[in-house]
């Protein structure tokens, strides 16, 4: 089972919306639709544990709040310093949600 946390990207939207349509003007059935958004997130979950090696830090002047539940952590975050080699960003507000990448890629790669 992969994340769905990448549903709520502009891309997650952009594909529902799509295949919503496609459903509407009967081109897809209700079932494909399922089964395309389940590869979306497999593929997206384990593309981003493999492949993406950019990295930065961050500082928080507060923590708010956290939570752990169901092996998600969730940070709320007040006056955050993003750095990314030279480039600094400051935010007001962020919100964090941490899954465990290392258990996804690790499904992917035993069903070779």
């Amino acid at each position: 089972m992969s994340y769905q946390l990448y549903r709520n990207t502009t891309l997650g939207h952009t594909l529902q919306e799509s295949l919503d349509e496609l459903i509407q003007y009967g081109q897809i059935t209700p079932q494909l639709a399922c089964k395309v958004l389940l590869q979306f997130d497999k593929s997206i979950n384990q593309t981003l544990a493999t492949r993406v090696k950019a990295r930065l830090t961050f500082k928080a002047g507060k923590l708010n709040t956290y939570r752990f539940c169901d092996n998600v952590w969730t940070f709320m975050l007040n006056d955050v310093e993003f750095r990314e080699v030279q480039e600094i960003t400051k935010i007001d507000k962020v919100k964090i949600v941490a899954c465990d990448g290392k258990n996804l890629a690790d499904e992917g790669s035993s069903k070779k």
